[in-house]
């Protein structure tokens, strides 16, 4: 069931734990802006984030709140150069968790990998100063960060104290599935993240490269060759037919200004080959989408236990 606007089903509201057992603590899930949950979840499940920064210019702007994806487009398209992300400093971390930890019972963080930035690293440091704060490392970025920060916020709704929280989302990292196709190197070549050379090769031959978080890196898996929208549906069958390991819970299609036809693939294989009870689409911000460039699509999921 692809689920278009939440308020047409009740499957995620959350409410007052009431089963034996579990706890009736206070408890504020908080994140890195890298995690691109839409607006619509981030307020269903009073999720707060802390903004990255983008280095922009002259500027440092702030991640979903000053400047988004189709801003740093423009701005390179235009002749500036490729803007770099930052991390929030301890300083930031401690003003940000210090309302929620006067507020709450506890605090529970979930942060972009720490392979990816400083951030985990900062918001640690900075947790120390409370007894009530915890920072789990999602080991991911983009929306698959983002399935974590939703989970904790589901775990949290049915009760659960914070240690197990942490607990179910420490292992369920290793499970959690990100991968996405990009329709350009452009992008990356001008962001040091791969030669021009590389990039004007792959688009001369209109090669879409399919990248996967793996162990916390970010790393090529395979390499298509035609229209971005057929492209997309070979991916989409690469990643889910005739596999028996996939959690059906919950999938989530990320993507950054996406081209014609290829949502139609996106949902075309789900429905084909998956069964998922909910399917969330969501933007991909400008700290990941900056990056890859526009027409970026993927899919986030998990895996069963072995």
């Amino acid at each position: 069931m692809i689920i278009q606007d939440f308020e047409e089903t009740n499957a995620l509201r959350p409410g007052p734990a009431n089963r034996r057992g579990v706890s009736n603590m206070k408890i504020k899930i908080t994140a890195d802006s890298t995690c691109d949950l839409s607006e619509t979840l981030l307020r269903q499940w009073n999720i707060s984030l802390i903004p990255m920064h983008i280095l922009m210019g002259e500027e440092s702007l702030l991640d979903g709140v000053t400047v988004r994806p189709a801003d740093v487009f423009t701005h390179v398209q235009n002749g500036g150069k490729m803007p770099k992300s930052a991390a929030p400093n301890l300083v930031e971390y401690t003003d940000f968790f210090a309302p929620f930890a006067k507020d709450y019972d506890a605090v529970v963080h979930i942060c972009v990998g720490s392979k990816f930035s400083s951030c985990c690293q900062n918001a640690k440091l900075a947790a120390q100063e409370f007894g009530n704060v915890s920072v789990v490392d999602s080991e991911n970025i983009c929306t698959g960060q983002g399935y974590l920060v939703l989970r904790a916020a589901k775990l949290a709704a049915d009760g659960l104290p914070p240690r197990n929280i942490c607990m179910r989302l420490q292992a369920l990292a290793k499970k959690v599935d990100l991968s996405f196709v990009l329709n350009q190197l452009d992008y990356m070549a001008k962001s040091g993240r791969c030669s021009g050379v590389l990039a004007f090769g792959a688009n001369l031959l209109g090669i879409k490269p399919a990248l996967e978080v793996i162990d916390g890196d970010l790393k090529v898996v395979k390499k298509y060759r035609g229209s971005l929208p057929i492209c997309v549906g070979k991916y989409i069958t690469d990643r889910l037919a005739d596999r028996d390991d996939i959690e059906d819970g919950l999938v989530f299609i990320s993507s950054c200004q996406p081209k014609p036809g290829c949502m139609d693939a996106v949902k075309a294989g789900l429905k084909k080959y998956g069964n998922f009870a909910e399917c969330y689409e969501t933007d991909i911000g400008t700290t990941i989408g900056g990056y890859s460039g526009p027409g970026t699509i993927g899919i986030v999921f998990a895996r069963k236990e072995k």
